[in-house]
């Protein structure tokens, strides 16, 4: 015999030989799918993601969606393109010539779906993208499978990227933590980690590994001493998560109150038409991004900063004319100035009801201030944060003109002394509607935060004005940082208060406090000084 024809006919044996070992695991793992039953497509999925075939995404994929099908003849098992074509599972290759009308469908329950779910995720957690790999790790922490356990540890054996691997470790923990197996000290390894997570599922994790019939006393000692620093870590965010809301609550009624603060503190005017100015800037933001969206759709990003001035202008000019052409008449005669804006507030209410209608106006939020994000155990939703933000910037701002301007120096003087400063030369009619027309036209930019927060609607401003009187009276008539302590601390003490009494009681209490609070301190956390104001 040729040494030739002798060295082909040895390649051609080992080749033969190759072929089955590489293509064995696969054509055996799907032999099971056309056995057309349940626990056999079980093992079938079990072994196809042990043979680590390239092709076990796809057959996977197209089993969860029904595309997965076999030849009861050949027991060949094919997969459906979303175009219609065949690809042989084992190789991937199109299966031309092959009729699809004599194949049959692999079928599914609920038990297979769940497994085929957590195989899906177990090919993710190898996957070259970094997104689904995190995603993966994330699905196997909230839904730990001991059958999990290997694809893992596989994982975590390629794994490069640190956040990659943290998450693994969180999710390898989970799976021992929860299965009530594995050596001691692996257990323990897994405590540890989840004691540094420390969210309410590794707390859940670890009570489960105290509870473990066959725990040892060393695991279940660290698994309850791990649930307690867990619990105390959980209390701590907690308190900080009511903290962020109580400051978010006080930055809304800050903003809502802090223009009454002027009209109150420098005319002594009851204004229960306030409430409608907060309305009005609402309305005024949901008019502009109509009017953005119509004729400049490319700015719509920029409507509601751009609604920001606009709103200030729009409710500025109303709140100085409601004050030349009805409050100028009333000064010094409170009851009767309580009543005539009572009265205005009611008209306004009613002419944007018959404007608008009286249904809720959308007012959408820019990207910059849509979702959330977290710091630590804190949940930040952009909107509030920005609220925050938006409303230290005006109270700054508004520091600045009545500290650094001739008019702010004027308006406080007519606020301590309204005699000695018309003796002075000042008009104080003047500085009375510039007043109310600064304390309107920042009700109205708070109308604008408000829309972002709240139903846009004929009643917006009634579900502020009683807390702004609130707040205007408990820091101090006329003193803005009194102002600004009062609606922080009032937001604050109602958001911890919530969890105990609930939303009612909690603002029933914190009414009563301010009730008795007066009768000792009659002019607030912080009284102006002056002699007209002492008088």
């Amino acid at each position: 015999m040729p040494r030739t024809a002798i060295v082909a006919a040895l390649l051609a044996l080992l080749c033969a030989a190759a072929a089955p070992a590489h293509a064995a695991p696969v054509d055996d793992a799907l032999a099971h799918f056309t056995a057309d039953k349940f626990p056999e497509t079980d093992r079938g999925i079990d072994e196809l993601v042990a043979s680590g075939a390239p092709t076990a995404p796809a057959v996977l994929g197209a089993l969860g969606d029904g595309r997965l099908l076999f030849d009861p003849g050949s027991h060949r098992v094919y997969y459906a393109e979303a175009s219609g074509a065949l690809d042989d599972a084992a190789t991937g290759a199109r299966a031309d010539g092959v009729a699809q009308g004599a194949l049959k469908k692999v079928r599914l329950n609920n038990g297979i779906r769940s497994k085929l779910a957590a195989a899906l995720g177990g090919l993710d957690l190898l996957s070259p993208d970094r997104a689904k790999r995190l995603a993966a790790a994330d699905t196997a922490f909230h839904t730990p499978d001991p059958k999990s356990l290997a694809a893992i540890d596989a994982a975590l054996g390629r794994e490069t990227d640190p956040a990659a691997k943290a998450a693994l470790l969180q999710a390898r923990a989970a799976v021992v933590a929860t299965s009530g197996a594995g050596p001691e000290a692996d257990r323990l390894g897994a405590i540890a980690t989840l004691t540094a997570r420390g969210d309410g599922d590794a707390l859940n994790y670890v009570n489960q590994a105290a509870a473990a019939p066959d725990a040892s006393p060393a695991v279940k000692n660290a698994a309850s001493a791990a649930a307690s620093s867990i619990r105390f870590t959980l209390s701590l965010w907690q308190a900080l998560q009511n903290a962020w809301y109580g400051l978010s609550l006080g930055s809304v009624l800050l903003l809502a109150a802090i223009g009454l603060a002027i009209t109150f503190g420098v005319m002594g005017v009851i204004n229960m038409a306030h409430g409608e100015m907060v309305m009005i800037g609402a309305y005024t933001t949901y008019l502009l991004q109509d009017l953005v969206a119509a004729h400049a759709p490319a700015w719509s990003e920029a409507s509601l900063p751009i609604a920001v001035p606009a709103a200030f202008l729009v409710a500025g000019a109303i709140g100085v004319g409601i004050e030349r052409t009805v409050i100028r008449f009333l000064y010094g005669r409170p009851l009767e100035t309580l009543l005539a804006t009572w009265g205005v507030s009611l008209i306004l209410q009613q002419a944007v009801r018959t404007a608008f209608g009286p249904d809720n106006r959308p007012v959408s939020a820019p990207r910059f201030m849509a979702g959330s994000f977290h710091l630590g155990g804190l949940e930040i939703t952009a909107g509030r944060m920005w609220i925050v933000v938006f409303t230290l910037a005006v109270f700054a701002a508004l520091q600045v003109v009545l500290r650094a301007t001739p008019f702010g120096l004027r308006m406080r003087a007519v606020t301590q002394n309204r005699r000695m400063a018309s003796a002075m030369g000042i008009s104080t009619g003047r500085i009375d509607a510039l007043a109310f027309g600064l304390g309107s036209g920042i009700a109205g930019i708070a109308g604008v935060a408000l829309s972002q927060i709240d139903n846009v609607s004929p009643n917006l401003g009634q579900s502020y004005i009683i807390d702004s009187f609130m707040v205007v009276v408990f820091g101090g008539v006329g003193n803005l940082w009194g102002t600004l302590v009062a609606a922080l601390g009032l937001g604050i003490a109602d958001k911890f208060l919530e969890p105990f009494a609930g939303a009612v009681l909690a603002k029933i209490a914190i009414l009563v406090f301010i009730v008795l609070f007066i009768q000792k301190r009659p002019r607030g956390l912080f009284a102006l000084k002056g002699r007209a104001v002492e008088a």
